[in-house]
């Protein structure tokens, strides 16, 4: 039975540790003692049902997550607690994503369309219909570290919409490029919707969202302030902007200060608290509470560190690996050192050449 939604995410959030330097975020990785380092907390709870066929658009300020939640969705990077099930293939358009600086225009066609399951077949037959829609001339042959911000958008934006995915990620794409290649965006973009395909558009411009958008989900500052109709969103996060444009310098400073401490201070462990006692007040005879809201939180999550069998099996390479580089300086066989370890610290003046 198919699922009714097409996307749906439950209390996902999405932790950075902002590193200073390497060994820093080495240790983390290695899952080393690393409490120096500070935590932001770019998402902190996000829920959000998207049906199949719906123009969904993302709107908030610089650094609220919206970006973030379009990459989890994507599969672009994992969430670091909550559930995240997409129903289709999703193919994300945003300024850089999936093009590869040193390949040309036509080499990431092909790479990116092969990444997406496509045969060289179907590459072929689909190339001429994506360099006439990107439109940039003979810089498609151009590596596209060449290419200016609008190019690699109208690059990626082809690509995007001629592998025919499930579900289309628009992360501020139409942002850049001239008004000609924006109508065209426009109008694949209504093509797609009338296909009844699943689109999720994170813009600032809310005529574009007003636009092209069915409903909207506000993130601010990481949390999902607002979800509804597109009209009565965009009305209240307007109120919300002209407020704060009203605001001195000092007092934005102020405000923006204390919306990043919360994002700092954000406690993973209080929020799963309160979610289980939520579970618990809606299911009052349920006894597996804790560890079901535990299996919603972190059943399918990809950790970003290093395991313990991981760790484990790390230091047992790295000890062979010194013992292989002692026995090989000490100029005795492996068999020797083996009857006798001391004899790595009594290396051959000679090598014994057979």
């Amino acid at each position: 039975m198919a699922a009714e939604y097409k996307i749906k995410v439950e209390n996902v959030t999405k932790e950075y540790e902002l590193f200073k330097t390497q060994s820093e975020k080495m240790r983390s990785f290695f899952s080393l003692n690393n409490s120096n380092v500070p935590h932001f907390w770019s998402l902190m709870g996000i829920s959000l049902t998207i049906m199949p066929g719906e123009a969904i658009g993302l709107i908030g300020v610089n650094g609220s997550g919206k970006s973030t939640l379009s990459n989890i969705i994507s599969g672009i990077i994992p969430q670091t607690t909550g559930y995240v099930d997409v129903q289709g293939e999703t193919s994300i358009v945003a300024i850089n994503a999936g093009l590869r600086n040193n390949l040309t225009g036509r080499e990431n066609i092909r790479l990116k369309s092969l990444m997406q399951g496509l045969t060289n077949e179907q590459i072929d037959e689909l190339m001429p219909d994506i360099i006439a829609f990107a439109d940039i001339g003979d810089f498609v042959d151009q590596p596209v570290k060449s290419y200016s911000s609008g190019m690699k958008s109208r690059l990626g934006f082809s690509i995007a919409v001629h592998i025919d995915p499930d579900i289309l990620i628009i992360d501020e794409a139409l942002s850049v490029g001239d008004d000609t290649f924006y109508q065209k965006c426009v109008d694949k973009i209504n093509e797609f919707k009338q296909e009844g395909k699943t689109i999720v558009f994170v813009s600032h411009s809310l005529k574009q969202i007003e636009l092209l958008c069915d409903r909207v989900a506000w993130i601010n500052y990481g949390k999902l302030r607002a979800v509804g109709e597109t009209k009565e969103v965009t009305s209240e996060y307007r109120k919300f902007i002209k407020w704060f444009r009203g605001l001195s310098k000092k007092e934005k400073t102020k405000f923006q200060k204390e919306q990043k401490n919360i994002q700092k201070n954000f406690s993973i462990q209080a929020y799963q608290k309160e979610v289980t006692e939520e579970h618990q007040k809606a299911n009052p005879e349920d006894k597996n509470v804790a560890s079901e809201v535990h299996k919603l939180f972190y059943g399918s999550v990809i950790s970003e560190k290093m395991s313990l069998a991981n760790k484990i099996l790390t230091a047992a390479v790295l000890v062979a690996l010194i013992f292989f580089c002692l026995v090989n300086v000490s100029g005795y066989s492996i068999t020797s050192v083996l009857g006798d370890p001391s004899l790595i610290l009594h290396p051959l003046q000679h090598l014994n050449v057979p």
